[in-house]
């Protein structure tokens, strides 16, 4: 797919040149929420493996360099427990017990608290426009997108659309999905996306900033779509 290049007469060779203008560059806390957008975080999950991992890297190099005698020939040949926290384990057998079935009671709900919040759906936050003392003016997330989308699929060149709105109700991002026509012009496309749907639904929603990640597809007869961008 290729854009359309429109050229202008000039009035002379003293013409000044065109002018484009300059975005101005976005502000760190909104690349970050822009992120949001793009797709889910993982950045939590990341981190927390990256501690576990080096938990068990700094416990296994304490463990190798003490067998091969880093520490001391005599301490490489005694047992990795103490002889005097040994005998304390035998000598409570009961209590002994008890911690080691609550510590590992206690490693079995963090790895499932952690995959569930792995698996948990994506948050689609609602927007709170105005609050009053008995009544309360709330948009929901799907309203919301099917709104964006909407407005989306009437574009020209636009066949069909998808949006979801992610994030939370502070700092909502959106994520669009748009099917177009073989005949339409990209960058036309996103201009009007951009003036003619964007820009309301940040007055809409009551937002400054929406950070939008678009993915375009290239509408076939069948209705499947194929990925372009």
């Amino acid at each position: 797919m290729s854009a359309p290049v429109d050229s202008a007469p000039t009035a002379g060779p003293a013409a000044a040149p065109a002018t484009t203008p300059v975005r101005p560059t976005p502000s760190a806390r909104v690349r970050r929420r822009s992120r949001h957008a793009v797709a889910r975080s993982a950045a939590g999950d990341r981190w927390l493996c990256v501690l576990i991992g080096l938990v068990l890297l700094v416990g296994g190099t304490l463990t190798a360099l003490l067998a091969y005698g880093v520490f001391g020939t005599g301490r490489a040949q005694r047992p990795l427990l103490d002889p005097v926290v040994v005998d304390t384990f035998r000598a409570h057998p009961t209590p002994s017990r008890i911690i080691a079935i609550a510590a590992g009671l206690l490693i079995v709900v963090f790895g499932l608290v952690w995959a569930a919040r792995s698996v948990r759906p994506e948050r689609r936050p609602d927007l709170i426009l105005d609050t009053a003392p008995d009544t309360a003016i709330v948009i929901t997330a799907p309203a919301a997108a099917e709104a964006v989308a909407g407005q989306a699929a009437t574009l020209p060149g636009v066949a069909r659309a998808r949006a979801r709105l992610v994030g939370d109700d502070r700092t909502p991002a959106l994520r669009l999905t748009l099917w177009l026509s073989d005949d339409a012009d990209l960058a036309q496309v996103l201009r009007d996306l951009d003036e003619q749907v964007l820009t309301g639904a940040r007055a809409s929603l009551g937002v400054d900033e929406l950070p939008v990640a678009v993915r375009v597809e290239l509408e076939t007869p069948g209705g499947a779509g194929r990925r372009v961008e």
